[in-house]
């Protein structure tokens, strides 16, 4: 981001703080239907139409390291593996043996030259190329192993961040990411490291879970003390970008020194980024990355949250956090804190926690009968948009009437166009 641009967004922060109303051009958003968050049906529609067709984070090179390693994944309905080629290439391939269906690895990860199918010893190199079949004069004369390997599922890295997509027909990676993938340059995607990896349940739809880390209206009044010392709700600026993703951009309330606050900075022995321009080093910017990764980016870490819908009312929350490497120093987790009485050793953090804490009564509440509609303020933006294009990726005819919405925020609205640029100007007669 240039001067000129940081200058903007400074400017543009003050202004939201002065506003009276929403921007003029702004449109008013009608209520969602409130069966978005308990239709089974439009959980299907999620599940076939988005899921099966976005590009999804899957893992990080450190946790498939060297030519050979593999990892099971699992968290979009069918079961993978994800290997590192023995020449360099990182694949996925559904976890099928083409004999029977077998998977063909059983273990979350390892390492080997080939792939082998235990049931009957199927051997696939790790290019996804069928290349032993037991008993092979048991076969027809014309059986063809070339047409036998595995079967691939898209996989594309940016940086060391590994990413699958279901659909042949979609768009690359960084066609998908967009204006993001440049923006993302200044955080060295390429030097981070996996410094840690946990899950968690939670019973709520993904929905519920994941838009509580798309708005801030909520800060003061769920992290008093946490995150309210480090944004200013005021002064925040959501830009939408094309792809259903979207930022938030706000800095710290003005009387917070922020080189002081360390409710969810870094502590002071972890490395820094040091290609990190301003807004990473001075405010807090996360980005929505559509369909299901939320994440703060500064010049300390890439901590995703990323949230898996396991049933129309059930999420798994990932925590992430990649970071500079650490070296001898402490691992750096952002997300989670040491806690025995946890199956995995480990808890959310306090922010997470607070954010998590009225997830399954939001869930029970939203089954009662005077749960009909969803009214968002301007704040709010983010997940309206967030919405406007799950029906856009699920297609309009296929979202019955009664659960879809009206597509309100135009492309005037979409990156890089900003119509509150201009209502700035003219008010300050430019």
């Amino acid at each position: 981001m240039d001067q000129a641009e940081v200058d903007q967004f400074k400017a543009l922060m003050e202004w939201e703080a002065q506003r009276s109303a929403p921007p003029a051009a702004f449109p008013k958003l009608p209520d969602m239907p409130a069966a978005r968050y308990t239709s089974e049906e439009y959980f299907e529609l999620e599940r076939t139409q988005v899921f099966r067709k976005s590009w999804l984070f899957a893992g990080h090179i450190d946790e498939i390291p060297e030519p050979g390693c593999y990892m099971r994944w699992h968290n979009a309905g069918d079961p993978i593996v994800i290997v590192h080629g023995m020449d360099g290439v990182v694949r996925a391939f559904y976890n099928t043996c083409r004999h029977r269906g077998a998977p063909v690895v059983t273990q979350d990860f390892g390492k080997s030259s080939r792939l082998m199918c235990g049931y009957h010893n199927w051997t696939y190199k790790t290019d996804g190329t069928l290349i032993g079949v037991p008993e092979r004069q048991d076969f027809p004369p014309d059986f063809d192993m070339s047409c036998r390997g595995l079967l691939p599922v898209r996989c594309e890295m940016y940086g060391n961040v590994i990413f699958v997509n279901f659909d042949p027909e979609a768009p690359t990676l960084l066609e998908y990411l967009g204006p993001i993938a440049d923006e993302w340059e200044e955080f060295g995607f390429g030097n981070l490291r996996l410094a840690s990896r946990h899950s968690f349940d939670l019973n709520c739809n993904w929905k519920v879970a994941m838009e509580a880390n798309m708005e801030v209206y909520h800060v003061p009044f769920i992290h008093p003390t946490t995150v309210a010392p480090l944004v200013d709700p005021k002064r925040n600026v959501n830009t939408m970008y094309p792809n259903g993703h979207a930022r938030m951009l706000a800095p710290a309330p003005q009387e917070t020194d922020r080189e002081h606050v360390r409710a969810i900075d870094s502590p002071p022995e972890w490395k820094q980024i040091e290609t990190v321009g301003e807004f990473g080093r001075t405010a807090t910017q996360s980005y929505t990355l559509f369909p299901n990764w939320v994440s703060p980016l500064s010049n300390f870490f890439v901590p995703p949250l990323v949230f898996w819908p396991t049933s129309l009312n059930t999420t798994r929350l990932e925590l992430v956090t990649m970071a500079p490497d650490w070296g001898d120093g402490p691992t750096p987790d952002l997300w989670t804190v040491p806690d025995e009485t946890q199956p995995n050793g480990r808890n959310m953090s306090p922010i997470i926690l607070e954010d998590t804490q009225f997830a399954e009564a939001i869930q029970q509440s939203m089954q009662s009968e005077a749960f009909k509609s969803v009214p968002l303020s301007y704040q709010e933006a983010r997940i309206y948009s967030f919405h406007q294009n799950l029906d856009r990726m699920i297609g309009a005819n296929r979202v019955p009437g009664h659960l879809r919405i009206e597509p309100v925020i135009g492309e005037e609205w979409v990156w890089p166009n900003d119509p509150r640029v201009a209502e700035m100007n003219a008010a300050q007669g430019q």
